[in-house]
Protein backbone atom coordinates (compact mmCIF):
# COMPACT_ATOMS: atom_id res chain seq x y z
CA UNK A 1 0.00 0.00 0.00
CA UNK A 2 2.68 2.07 -0.73
CA UNK A 3 0.47 4.23 -3.48
CA UNK A 4 -1.84 5.82 -0.84
CA UNK A 5 -1.28 8.35 1.78
CA UNK A 6 -3.25 8.86 4.76
CA UNK A 7 -5.26 11.71 4.42
CA UNK A 8 -8.45 13.32 6.09
CA UNK A 9 -11.91 12.11 4.41
CA UNK A 10 -13.59 15.17 2.88
CA UNK A 11 -17.51 15.20 4.82
CA UNK A 12 -15.68 13.50 7.77
CA UNK A 13 -12.40 14.90 8.84
CA UNK A 14 -12.51 13.45 12.03
CA UNK A 15 -11.39 10.30 9.77
CA UNK A 16 -8.35 9.87 8.10
CA UNK A 17 -7.53 7.40 5.85
CA UNK A 18 -5.18 6.09 3.72
CA UNK A 19 -5.80 7.02 -0.14
CA UNK A 20 -5.31 7.43 -3.49
CA UNK A 21 -4.89 10.69 -4.75
CA UNK A 22 -6.96 12.85 -5.94
CA UNK A 23 -6.05 12.79 -9.34
CA UNK A 24 -6.46 9.46 -9.72
CA UNK A 25 -9.22 6.80 -10.56
CA UNK A 26 -9.93 3.85 -10.07
CA UNK A 27 -8.89 1.92 -12.99
CA UNK A 28 -5.48 4.23 -13.07
CA UNK A 29 -4.58 2.59 -9.94
CA UNK A 30 -5.60 -0.72 -11.05
CA UNK A 31 -3.30 -0.05 -14.25
CA UNK A 32 -0.33 1.39 -12.17
CA UNK A 33 1.67 -0.78 -9.34
CA UNK A 34 -1.91 -2.92 -8.56
CA UNK A 35 -1.39 -6.45 -10.07
CA UNK A 36 -3.88 -6.22 -12.71
CA UNK A 37 -4.42 -9.77 -11.54
CA UNK A 38 -6.17 -8.65 -8.67
CA UNK A 39 -9.66 -6.97 -8.40
CA UNK A 40 -9.69 -3.01 -8.43
CA UNK A 41 -8.38 -1.35 -5.58
CA UNK A 42 -11.79 -0.22 -4.32
CA UNK A 43 -10.39 0.03 -0.65
CA UNK A 44 -7.97 3.08 -2.22
CA UNK A 45 -10.57 5.42 -2.25
CA UNK A 46 -13.67 6.70 -0.22
CA UNK A 47 -16.89 6.80 -2.21
CA UNK A 48 -19.51 8.44 -1.48
CA UNK A 49 -21.68 6.14 0.02
CA UNK A 50 -19.26 5.39 2.36
CA UNK A 51 -18.84 8.95 3.48
CA UNK A 52 -22.31 9.59 3.95
CA UNK A 53 -23.25 6.97 5.60
CA UNK A 54 -20.10 7.82 8.26
CA UNK A 55 -21.07 11.50 8.11
CA UNK A 56 -24.68 10.22 9.43
CA UNK A 57 -23.18 7.60 12.29
CA UNK A 58 -21.00 10.43 13.44
CA UNK A 59 -24.10 12.73 13.45
CA UNK A 60 -26.79 10.45 14.88
CA UNK A 61 -24.69 7.97 17.21
CA UNK A 62 -27.14 6.55 18.82
CA UNK A 63 -28.17 4.49 15.39
CA UNK A 64 -24.80 2.41 16.86
CA UNK A 65 -23.68 3.33 20.52
CA UNK A 66 -23.87 0.26 22.62
CA UNK A 67 -24.73 -2.11 19.82
CA UNK A 68 -23.11 -4.39 17.80
CA UNK A 69 -22.56 -3.97 14.28
CA UNK A 70 -21.50 -4.97 10.84
CA UNK A 71 -19.96 -2.93 7.72
CA UNK A 72 -20.83 -5.55 4.47
CA UNK A 73 -18.35 -4.44 1.49
CA UNK A 74 -16.31 -2.69 3.84
CA UNK A 75 -13.99 -1.23 1.00
CA UNK A 76 -11.46 1.52 2.85
CA UNK A 77 -13.12 0.47 6.33
CA UNK A 78 -14.94 4.48 6.89
CA UNK A 79 -18.11 3.20 7.50
CA UNK A 80 -17.16 0.55 10.61
CA UNK A 81 -14.38 3.14 11.38
CA UNK A 82 -17.22 5.80 12.12
CA UNK A 83 -19.14 3.44 14.02
CA UNK A 84 -16.39 2.63 15.98
CA UNK A 85 -15.99 5.89 17.11
CA UNK A 86 -20.05 6.76 17.32
CA UNK A 87 -20.03 4.42 20.17
CA UNK A 88 -20.85 0.67 19.15
CA UNK A 89 -19.87 -2.00 21.08
CA UNK A 90 -18.28 -4.02 18.52
CA UNK A 91 -17.81 -3.85 15.09
CA UNK A 92 -17.24 -6.44 12.64
CA UNK A 93 -16.11 -5.44 8.53
CA UNK A 94 -16.11 -7.87 5.56
CA UNK A 95 -15.37 -8.02 2.43
CA UNK A 96 -14.74 -10.23 -0.87
CA UNK A 97 -11.20 -8.64 -1.31
CA UNK A 98 -8.54 -9.51 1.31
CA UNK A 99 -6.93 -6.22 0.07
CA UNK A 100 -9.76 -4.24 1.43
CA UNK A 101 -9.58 -5.87 4.73
CA UNK A 102 -6.29 -5.06 5.10
CA UNK A 103 -6.97 -1.57 4.43
CA UNK A 104 -10.13 -1.55 7.02
CA UNK A 105 -7.20 -3.06 9.49
CA UNK A 106 -4.98 -0.57 8.96
CA UNK A 107 -7.07 2.29 8.58
CA UNK A 108 -8.83 1.47 12.03
CA UNK A 109 -5.34 1.37 13.74
CA UNK A 110 -4.34 4.89 12.45
CA UNK A 111 -8.05 5.88 13.98
CA UNK A 112 -7.45 4.41 16.84
CA UNK A 113 -10.37 2.38 16.81
CA UNK A 114 -11.17 -1.30 17.17
CA UNK A 115 -12.72 -3.28 14.08
CA UNK A 116 -12.65 -6.65 13.36
CA UNK A 117 -12.61 -7.31 9.56
CA UNK A 118 -12.27 -10.45 7.38
CA UNK A 119 -12.81 -12.07 4.08
CA UNK A 120 -16.46 -13.50 3.43
CA UNK A 121 -18.72 -12.65 0.32
CA UNK A 122 -21.03 -10.15 0.91
CA UNK A 123 -23.85 -12.26 -1.09
CA UNK A 124 -24.06 -14.27 2.35
CA UNK A 125 -24.02 -11.89 4.42
CA UNK A 126 -23.62 -13.06 8.06
CA UNK A 127 -25.85 -13.41 11.25
CA UNK A 128 -24.59 -10.65 13.48
CA UNK A 129 -25.07 -7.63 14.54
CA UNK A 130 -28.12 -5.50 15.76
CA UNK A 131 -26.96 -2.67 13.08
CA UNK A 132 -26.17 -3.42 9.26
CA UNK A 133 -24.27 -0.99 7.49
CA UNK A 134 -23.60 -0.66 3.68
CA UNK A 135 -22.06 2.18 1.64
CA UNK A 136 -22.15 2.38 -1.73
CA UNK A 137 -22.82 -1.34 -2.59
CA UNK A 138 -25.84 -0.64 -4.91
CA UNK A 139 -23.48 -0.28 -8.25
CA UNK A 140 -24.51 -3.27 -10.59
CA UNK A 141 -27.65 -4.73 -11.21
CA UNK A 142 -26.39 -8.24 -10.23
CA UNK A 143 -24.70 -7.01 -7.23
CA UNK A 144 -28.20 -4.50 -6.00
CA UNK A 145 -30.00 -8.07 -6.44
CA UNK A 146 -27.77 -9.65 -4.00
CA UNK A 147 -27.47 -6.89 -1.69
CA UNK A 148 -30.88 -6.67 -1.51
CA UNK A 149 -31.77 -10.18 -0.41
CA UNK A 150 -29.68 -9.70 2.05
CA UNK A 151 -30.69 -6.48 3.75
CA UNK A 152 -33.89 -8.14 3.36
CA UNK A 153 -33.51 -10.34 5.41
CA UNK A 154 -31.13 -8.72 7.70
CA UNK A 155 -34.06 -6.32 7.97
CA UNK A 156 -36.15 -9.78 8.93
CA UNK A 157 -34.53 -10.65 11.66
CA UNK A 158 -35.01 -7.09 13.52
CA UNK A 159 -31.56 -5.57 12.39
CA UNK A 160 -31.35 -2.27 11.53
CA UNK A 161 -30.37 -1.27 8.42
CA UNK A 162 -28.23 1.92 7.29
CA UNK A 163 -27.17 2.00 3.17
CA UNK A 164 -25.24 5.54 1.83
CA UNK A 165 -26.16 5.66 -1.60
CA UNK A 166 -25.53 8.40 -4.29
CA UNK A 167 -27.69 7.59 -6.52
CA UNK A 168 -26.12 4.96 -8.88
CA UNK A 169 -29.28 3.58 -10.43
CA UNK A 170 -29.88 0.38 -8.80
CA UNK A 171 -30.97 0.89 -5.52
CA UNK A 172 -34.78 -0.26 -4.75
CA UNK A 173 -36.21 2.69 -3.24
CA UNK A 174 -39.48 1.58 -3.28
CA UNK A 175 -38.26 -1.51 -0.64
CA UNK A 176 -36.33 1.61 1.73
CA UNK A 177 -36.82 5.27 3.43
CA UNK A 178 -34.46 8.05 2.96
CA UNK A 179 -33.59 9.26 6.74
CA UNK A 180 -30.79 11.92 5.45
CA UNK A 181 -29.35 13.43 2.32
CA UNK A 182 -25.92 15.27 1.57
CA UNK A 183 -23.95 16.88 -0.67
CA UNK A 184 -20.43 14.93 -0.92
CA UNK A 185 -17.05 16.02 -2.81
CA UNK A 186 -15.80 13.93 -4.71
CA UNK A 187 -12.24 13.57 -7.48
CA UNK A 188 -13.42 14.20 -10.97
CA UNK A 189 -10.81 11.65 -11.34
CA UNK A 190 -13.24 9.02 -9.75
CA UNK A 191 -17.06 10.40 -10.70
CA UNK A 192 -16.31 12.96 -13.48
CA UNK A 193 -17.96 14.87 -10.94
CA UNK A 194 -17.22 17.41 -8.02
CA UNK A 195 -20.09 16.27 -5.70
CA UNK A 196 -23.06 13.84 -5.64
CA UNK A 197 -26.15 14.18 -3.80
CA UNK A 198 -25.94 10.61 -1.64
CA UNK A 199 -28.58 9.75 0.31
CA UNK A 200 -28.71 7.46 3.93
CA UNK A 201 -31.65 5.19 3.61
CA UNK A 202 -32.94 2.23 5.89
CA UNK A 203 -34.03 -1.40 3.94
CA UNK A 204 -37.93 -2.14 5.37
CA UNK A 205 -38.75 -5.20 6.74
CA UNK A 206 -40.45 -7.66 4.57
CA UNK A 207 -43.24 -7.18 7.01
CA UNK A 208 -43.74 -3.35 6.13
CA UNK A 209 -45.90 -2.23 4.48
CA UNK A 210 -44.48 -0.46 0.63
Amino acid sequence: MQETALMPVPLTPEISLHLAGERVGLFDAAGGEFRSSEPPPFWAFVWAGGQALARYLLDHPAAVAGREVLDIACGSGVVAIAAARAGASRVHAIDIDPGAVHATERNAAANGVAVEARVADAREIPELGEVVLAGDVFYSPTVARQMTTGLRKCAARGASTLIGDPGRGYLPERLCRRVAEYEVAVPAALEEAETLITGVWTMLSPTNKL
